[in-house]
């Protein structure tokens, strides 16, 4: 099974108010493990990229002015997807960011099946945090490379996240696999499918705030957090067994102290 693992850097949270992906990135995987297989581009957004967006992703003006427009690099995009299920942490958002730039281009929506990770995790993981930071401290995955959001970056760590989210390495045990949504019109955020003009306003700010605290949890999630989560694993660890010597050994140990008084003078 084919699976492409999606994230997008954007200079805004909503496309339908002219904000356009500034960098996408990619990362193939076959039964949910990365292939090695990328794709990745910076793009012109052809607008200005507000300071709130640059302070997530640190991606300015003056460097994506000689980049790509989507519309370039669109049909790389789209071979590269093929028909393989699309992996996104929170779906709705990255995927109306490519469906608006692929209606800009005058060409049709996205028709793969979808699979949104935050859904998974809110699923297992209910009532705590499930950003991609949080999700990576859970299981353990290295996030010092991390400085800022980066599509690549992200989309890379995604796809460990997701490996542990189907069962880890040892898939099929305790775990049933996730069900891909099919895509048509727009994805909520609790996963099911609506048409545009089933979205309420409302659901349209559960998006823009479920996308914000994803992007800025990284910002906004002190050290102590992770020191009391550090003291905590400490506390719930079992004690050393401590096991006592045999007759034997302990024989054994008195005849070596005593060759070693002999040899002192």
């Amino acid at each position: 099974m084919r699976e492409i693992v999606v994230d997008t850097e954007t200079t805004g949270l909503e496309a339908q108010q002219g904000h356009k992906i500034v960098e996408i990135g990619c990362v193939e995987l076959q039964r949910s493990v990365p292939t090695g297989n990328e794709f990745h581009r910076y793009l012109n957004p052809e607008r200005d990229i507000p300071e709130s967006a640059r302070e997530i992703h640190g991606i300015d003006e003056d460097f994506v002015k000689t980049m790509p427009r989507f519309g370039d690099i669109a049909l790389d995009l789209l071979d590269f997807f093929g028909d393989a299920i699309l992996v996104m942490h929170n779906a709705p958002f990255d995927l109306g960011f490519l469906n608006a730039e692929l209606e800009h281009c005058a060409r049709p929506p996205l028709a793969n099946s979808v699979c949104d990770t935050l859904v998974l995790a809110q699923d297992r993981f209910r009532g705590e945090r499930v950003g991609l930071d949080a999700l990576c401290r859970r299981y353990r995955i290295d996030l010092s490379e991390r400085e800022r959001h980066g599509a690549l970056i992200d989309a890379r760590l995604l796809a460990k996240v997701y490996l542990e989210l189907c069962g880890g390495r040892q898939q099929g045990i305790g775990f049933a696999a996730p069900q891909p949504v099919p895509v048509s019109g727009s994805i909520s955020s609790s996963g099911s499918v609506e048409t545009s003009e089933q979205s309420s306003s409302s659901e349209t700010e559960s998006r823009q705030a479920s996308e914000q605290e994803s992007k800025q949890e990284s910002k906004t999630e002190s050290k102590q957090e992770s020191k009391t989560e550090s003291k905590q694993e400490q506390r719930e660890r079992p004690p050393f067994r401590v096991l006592p010597a045999s007759p034997e050994e302990k024989e054994a140990h008195l005849a070596l102290l005593a060759k070693i008084e002999q040899k002192q003078p």
